[in-house]
């Protein structure tokens, strides 16, 4: 074998191997994040949240960063200013309602009444859990329109009428990411960034 001929011999293998690192390294990249995931027991699932919610009452315009921690026994709601301190903490357990705005608390018996008092607008939260998850609330009489995935599209439930604006991704079992609820006077637009599955 000639030294010109093992020369260029060795420069191809030379970029054989360059070209597949290069290429072993692109596909260790995605240009989607992952996706946590999703509990098998969807409908029995506890988690928390992190988004952005957008209230429209009457004309009354409000927005919030939004974490919500649901569990089976409790709900407790932060909503957030852009620099991210509390502005109003919702706490709900079996026995009351507690609203925290600054440094004053309110009690009652359900959210959505204090909510309104206090807040102005309101989260349905009986039936929420499981909206925000693309499930109806299979104790109330619903009437539902499904895409061609058979994912929600509209869903109408309790009085309220629920509009899923986007999902995750493009499978019939992803999560949504953009809601739009509607009740008389109220829209709420619902923006859901991050899941948590079982948080402590």
């Amino acid at each position: 074998m000639s030294i010109p001929f093992l020369r260029l011999h060795l420069t191809i293998l030379t970029f054989l191997v360059i070209l597949a690192m290069l290429l072993g390294g692109c596909a260790g990249l995605s240009s989607t994040p992952p996706v946590a995931a999703i509990p098998a027991q969807l409908e029995s699932a506890t988690f928390a949240m992190n988004g952005r919610i957008s209230a429209n009452h009457q004309g009354n315009r409000q927005s919030a960063g939004l974490r919500w921690m649901h569990q089976n026994s409790y709900d407790e709601i932060l909503l957030l200013a852009p620099l991210g301190y509390t502005v109003a903490r919702v706490y709900r357990d079996a026995q009351k309602v507690t609203l925290e705005d600054g440094d004053k608390s309110y009690q009652a018996d359900d959210a959505e009444t204090l909510m309104e008092q206090v807040l102005g607008w309101h989260l349905p939260l009986n039936g929420l859990h499981k909206w925000v998850l693309g499930l109806p609330d299979s104790s109330a009489v619903t009437r539902i329109e499904r895409d061609d995935l058979g994912r929600i599209l509209v869903l109408h439930q309790s009085g309220w009428e629920v509009r899923y604006l986007r999902y995750a991704l493009a499978s019939p079992d992803s999560l949504p990411s953009r809601l739009q609820l509607n009740h008389e006077d109220l829209k709420l637009l619902l923006l859901i960034d991050k899941w948590e599955w079982d948080p402590k």
